[in-house]
């Protein structure tokens, strides 16, 4: 069983940063894929990043250039740095692990976090 804990969401005006964090708990926590998700109010939940277990990274296009997922392992931490934020960010963010590397389809995973909740204003 993994538990993942994200953290570092809050309110930021437009072209302004923040960085989540995604704390895991679990001994083997090189050996799983992390993606995060995003789930805008009355939307669907969407893929927005991922990387794998080598450092292999994948961005929605619409992410793509403003956000960068990192991880240290030593730390059991994912991170996702989000710069030029703009309205249409705004959502719950998730993350979420499994073992293999290649899908962006939130069903593909099996252990999530609560989520943590990110508001840019215009």
């Amino acid at each position: 069983q993994v538990q993942l804990v994200e953290s570092g969401g809050g309110l930021v005006q437009a072209g302004g940063s923040l960085r989540l964090s995604c704390a895991a708990s679990t001994l083997t926590f090189s050996r799983y894929t992390i993606g995060w998700f995003r789930q805008a109010p009355g939307k669907k939940r969407d893929f927005a990043a991922i990387i794998g277990t080598g450092g292999t990274t994948d961005y929605a296009d619409s992410v793509k250039g403003r956000f960068t997922i990192s991880r240290d392992n030593a730390k059991n931490t994912v991170y996702l740095q989000m710069n030029s934020l703009k309205p249409e960010d705004t959502g719950v963010y998730y993350c979420a692990a499994r073992w293999l590397y290649g899908s962006r389809l939130d069903h593909d995973f099996n252990y999530w976090g609560q989520g943590t909740q990110v508001t840019v204003s215009s």
